[in-house]
């Protein structure tokens, strides 16, 4: 069992997606702390990656944010040091890039990933582990040096 809960976060046009992954994480006992937003009234995706960000590297978590097509979200997630948010439309890649990219925040589109298809996305991120060996030398090499 995880002690610190997975982060799941979304903007108005990711939120029905994100209400089926909450039930979804919950239903597997896993904690999860949702930071919002909490219904479809539009706002605006960089706030909720940015806050989802901070709680993922002050708890040493994992994440999950959601947008219309994923990309918003991890566009603006991959701006916070650290973090290493991976847009992923099949459980193979969700499973490839925690095992050789580290990711710690899972992109989904709720526009164009289907209910069933996003809850083996998630289960696939979560379900597997960094391998490190030659792969954190890569993920070294990502490191911002300017």
């Amino acid at each position: 069992m995880r002690k610190a809960p997975i982060i799941i976060g979304s903007d108005h046009a990711g939120f029905p997606l994100k209400q089926e992954l909450v039930a979804h994480l919950q239903d597997r006992n896993i904690p999860v702390l949702d930071i919002g937003t909490h219904s479809l009234d539009s706002c605006d995706y960089p706030v909720y990656a940015q806050d989802l960000c901070k709680e993922v590297l002050d708890q040493n978590t994992l994440g999950i944010l959601v947008c219309g097509s994923g990309v918003g979200m991890s566009m603006a997630a991959n701006k916070v040091a650290g973090i290493r948010a991976a847009l992923c439309t099949n459980e193979y890649l969700a499973r490839m890039t925690r095992r050789h990219n580290n990711a710690n925040v899972l992109c989904l589109g709720g526009r164009v990933t289907g209910i069933d298809v996003a809850k083996a996305i998630v289960d696939a991120f979560l379900d597997n582990d960094f391998e490190g060996g030659r792969h954190q030398r890569r993920i070294d090499l990502m490191e911002p040096t300017i």
